[in-house]
């Protein structure tokens, strides 16, 4: 489980940045980096016992830390890197075009506008399809094949992105990651719903 758990760090500002593992978490309290923290879960790291004192050392890391920042950083230049595994959970292992809820295995990318007639690769243009779907589409749009979407693709804003890229969100984590996305967020219904 230890392996696992990733806090979710932010900036000064109590902006979310990115996930990060305990080992680089425990650096960051060492350092004096962490300003902050939020939320309700802790874990626990202990480590060996100080021959002087006598006394075994131990670390409690918050699930959200913010840290000290040393200069601004632009959020709105922000653009989402674009890999299978996000877009499927993007689009919550569903073909875009069956309805059908499939193993990531059994899913594929799909260009809406196929490449070969100048669609880009890019989070607008791609949505999850299963293997089937997306043989039986080829290189046609959906109107040509008459295989309409069932949800409109859309670029991930950078706190959706983090939710897609939590391996394993804990409770508190996802509570302040929500407050942060719009209400009218695909992603909002979805995991709020839950």
């Amino acid at each position: 489980m230890l392996n696992r758990q990733q806090i979710l760090r932010l900036n000064s500002a109590g902006q979310p940045t990115g996930w990060v593992n305990y080992q680089t978490a425990a650096r960051l309290y060492y350092g004096n980096q962490v300003a902050y923290e939020c939320g309700s879960s802790t874990m626990k790291l202990r480590g060996g016992y100080n021959r002087i004192l006598g006394q075994k050392s131990l670390l409690n890391l918050n699930s959200i830390i913010a840290t000290r920042n040393l200069h601004k950083v632009d959020y709105s230049a922000f653009t989402p890197s674009l890999n299978n595994s996000t877009l499927f959970k993007r689009d919550a292992n569903k073909c875009m075009y069956c309805g059908g809820m499939f193993a990531p295995k059994d899913l594929s990318r799909d260009h809406v506008l196929p490449i070969s007639v100048g669609g880009k690769d890019i989070w607008t243009n791609v949505v999850t399809a299963c293997k089937r779907c997306n043989n039986h589409k080829g290189g046609r749009t959906p109107e040509d094949s008459k295989m309409l979407l069932i949800a409109i693709p859309f670029s991930p804003s950078r706190v959706e992105y983090i939710i897609l890229r939590g391996r394993t969100i804990l409770a508190d984590q996802m509570e302040f990651l929500m407050s942060h996305i719009s209400k009218t967020s695909p992603l909002f219904e979805r995991y709020t719903s839950v």
